[in-house]
């Protein structure tokens, strides 16, 4: 199974800090999860800071989790 087939990418903006490069993040219908920097974003050491808007990718199986693929 391809990894980037199942994937859905939603637009939200951070709204809690939290260790270990975890955010709390908010969508535009109020649903808030938990999410992680994703590889090229740790790699390259992108800051996130509370208040920014970002793209984060969701598994259909687990819509608590999600990974931060990019800063707009």
């Amino acid at each position: 199974m391809s990894k980037n087939k199942d994937l859905m990418e939603f637009e939200g903006e951070i709204i809690e800090v939290l260790p270990n490069q975890m955010f709390k993040v908010k969508f535009e219908n109020g649903h808030i999860i938990t999410a992680y920097t994703g590889g090229k974003m740790k790699k390259f050491k992108i800051r996130l800071v509370q208040g920014d808007n970002v793209v984060v990718e969701m598994s259909p199986y687990d819509l608590d989790r999600g990974r931060i693929v990019y800063r707009k």
